[in-house]
C-alpha cells in the first residue's frame, strides 16, 4: 500500500507548486516581487517567519536531540524571545524609516556603499552555505520515502520550489509558507498521537522510562541547566541556560535583525506595528513547535527502548524513518509531505532573499544606465534560477558533513552572524567609527569566530564575533572616524 502514501506526497507537491505559481500575475514591480507589495496581514507574516525559522532541520533534527539527550534545547528558544525585544526596539524603527528592500541598505545609510556590499556579500555566502545543509536535510527524507539517492532527491525538491518562487516572488513565499506551516505542524501533532498510541501503557509508561516532568532534571524532560564555570568545558557545552539565553538571543538578533531571509519578511508588513506584532506572535508558535518535536523525540526513545531496536546510524533519520515504516498507510504519506513542506517553505524564502540581495545591493547600484522596473524584475527571476543551481551544488556536498544537520546548520550560520550583528550594532549604537573602521571590525570578528570555533560550542560563536567586531571597530574608529553624515529620513 505504499502507493497510497506516494500518491499523497505527489498530490501535495503538485498542489503547492500550482498554488505558488498562481501569484505570478500580481508581480509587476520589484516591490511586489521582493516585498509582496506590502499587503500581507501580520498573522501570515508571523506564520512565514515560523516556516523560515524552523525548516526541515527542526523537523528531523530536534527529535534526534531529545532522543539522545533532553529538553535542554528549549533554553535556546527562550533566548529567541529576548532577541525579539531587542529587534523591536533597536532594529525595526530603523528599517521603517524610508522604503527599504534589504537589510544592508541600512548599512549604507550609516557607513557607506562599501560596507553595504561587504555585509550583503557576507549574507549571500552565509545563506547559501546554511541553505545547502537544509537542502541536504530534506534529501534524507526523500531518500527514505522514494528509495532514491541523495542527488536525485536534492534535484527534485530544488526544481519544484524554484518553479513557484520564480513565478510568484515574495507573495508566493508568504502564502505557501502559511499553508506549509499548518501542514507540517498538523503532521507533527498527528504523529505525536500515533506514536503514543503504539507505546503500551501510554503516557504513564513514557514518564516511567523517561523520568518525571521536571524542568530542572534529571531525566529526558529536563529543560534548565544553570551550572556555570569559566572552564573550557563550560564553553564547549551547547545547552546550558547561559549558553541558551546569550547564544539564542544573539543568534535570533542576528538572523531576524541582519539576515535578509528574515528582514525581508519584516519589511513586507504593512507597518512597523504590524511587523512587531508578527515578530512576537511567531515566537509563541516557535516555542510550541520545538516543544512538540522534543516530545516526539522522547516518545521515539521510549518506543525504541521497549522494542529493543537499534537507532539508525544517522540519528537525524530516526523520525522520517519511523513515520514511513511504522505509521498507517496514508498517515505516513501525509506526515512525509509535511516534512517536505517545511523544506520547500524555507528554500523558497532563501531563493527570494538571495535574489533580492543580489539585485538590490549589487546589480542595481552598480548599473550605470537607468533601466525600467521590468528589466530588473526579469533579472530578479534569472537570479533566482542561478541561486537555485548554487544551492543544489552545495546540498550535494553537504552530505559529507558528519554532524547533526540541525547543529550543522546553526553552526554555519553562527560563524558569519557574529560579524554581521557586530557591525550592525556598531552602526546603530555608536557615532564615531567610519566605514573603514566598520570593515576592519567586521573582518576581525569573522577571523576571531573562525579561530574560536575549535574551542567553544556554536552557541558562543556569535558572542565572540560580535564583541570582537564592536571592540575592534571602536578602536579603529579612533584612526578612521566618520567623516560624512547621510541625510535624515
Amino acid at each position: 500500500m505504499r502507493w497510497v502514501d506516494l500518491a499523497v506526497i505527489v498530490l501535495y507537491l503538485i498542489a503547492i507548486t500550482w498554488f505558488g505559481s498562481r501569484f505570478k500575475k500580481s508581480q509587476k514591480t520589484l516591490k511586489d516581487y521582493f516585498l509582496g507589495g506590502r499587503t500581507a496581514p501580520w498573522w501570515a507574516i508571523a506564520f512565514s517567519i515560523v516556516s523560515a525559522e524552523t525548516s526541515t532541520l527542526t523537523v528531523i533534527g530536534t527529535p534526534a536531540l531529545a532522543f539522545r539527550g533532553n529538553f535542554g534545547f528549549l533554553q535556546v528558544v527562550f533566548g529567541y524571545l529576548l532577541a525579539r525585544v531587542v529587534i523591536s526596539v533597536l532594529f525595526l524603527p530603523q528599517y521603517f524609516r524610508g522604503e527599504m528592500y534589504t537589510a544592508y541598505e541600512l548599512m549604507q545609510r550609516r557607513f557607506g556603499q562599501r560596507i553595504r556590499k561587504f555585509t550583503a556579500g557576507t549574507f549571500l555566502i552565509l545563506r547559501a552555505l546554511a541553505e545547502g545543509v537544509r537542502v541536504f536535510a530534506v534529501s534524507l527524507v526523500i531518500s527514505v520515502v522514494l528509495g532514491t539517492g541523495e542527488l536525485v532527491s536534492i534535484f527534485v525538491i530544488v526544481c519544484l520550489t524554484l518553479f513557484y518562487t520564480f513565478e510568484g516572488g515574495m507573495t508566493a513565499v508568504i502564502w505557501t509558507d502559511v499553508v506549509q506551516m499548518i501542514l507540517y505542524v498538523g503532521g507533527a501533532v498527528l504523529s505525536f498521537f500515533v506514536i503514543l498510541h503504539q507505546i503500551p501503557g501510554g503516557w504513564n509508561h513514557v514518564l516511567q522510562v523517561a523520568g518525571p516532568v521536571h524542568l530542572f532534571g534529571p531525566g529526558k524532560f529536563q529543560v534548565f541547566d544553570f551550572s556555570f564555570s569559566w572552564s573550557r568545558h563550560f564553553f564547549e557545552t551547547s545547552y546550558s541556560f547561559w549558553a541558551g539565553i546569550i547564544g539564542g538571543c544573539l543568534l535570533t538578533t542576528s538572523s531576524h535583525g541582519t539576515d535578509q531571509l528574515m528582514v525581508q519578511r519584516l519589511l513586507s508588513a504593512r507597518s512597523e506595528s504590524e511587523s512587531r506584532l508578527a515578530l512576537f506572535a511567531s515566537w509563541i508558535v516557535i516555542f510550541f513547535q520545538f516543544a512538540l518535536f522534543l516530545v516526539i523525540g522522547t516518545l521515539l526513545f521510549v518506543h525504541y527502548r521497549d522494542a529493543g531496536r537499534t537507532a539508525p546510524v544517522v540519528l537525524d533519520r530516526i523520525y522520517p524513518d519511523f513515520i514511513w515504516h511504522n505509521l498507517p498507510t496514508g498517515v505516513a504519506g501525509l506526515i512525509a509531505a509535511a516534512i517536505l513542506a517545511a523544506a520547500m517553505s524555507n528554500l523558497s524564502a532563501a531563493l527570494n532573499s538571495l535574489s533580492s540581495t543580489t539585485i538590490m545591493d549589487f546589480v542595481k547600484p552598480l548599473s550605470r544606465v537607468t533601466h525600467p522596473e521590468s528589466h530588473y524584475l526579469k533579472l530578479a527571476r534569472y537570479s533566482t534560477v542561478l541561486w537555485g543551481a548554487v544551492l543544489f551544488v552545495i546540498g550535494v556536498f553537504a552530505q559529507y558533513y558528519s554532524h547533526s544537520v540541525l547543529e550543522a546548520g546553526l553552526a554555519i550560520a553562527s560563524i558569519l552572524y557574529g560579524g554581521l550583528l557586530g557591525v550592525f550594532l556598531l552602526g546603530l549604537l555608536t557615532r564615531r567609527p567610519g566605514e573603514n573602521a566598520a570593515i576592519i571590525g567586521m573582518a576581525a570578528g569573522l577571523v576571531a569566530t573562525i579561530v574560536m570555533q575549535h574551542y567553544v560550542a556554536y552557541t558562543w560563536y556569535i558572542l565572540v564575533g560580535a564583541s570582537t567586531t564592536i571592540v575592534t571597530g571602536l578602536i579603529a574608529g579612533l584612526f578612521f572616524p566618520r567623516t560624512t553624515y547621510p541625510e535624515k529620513h
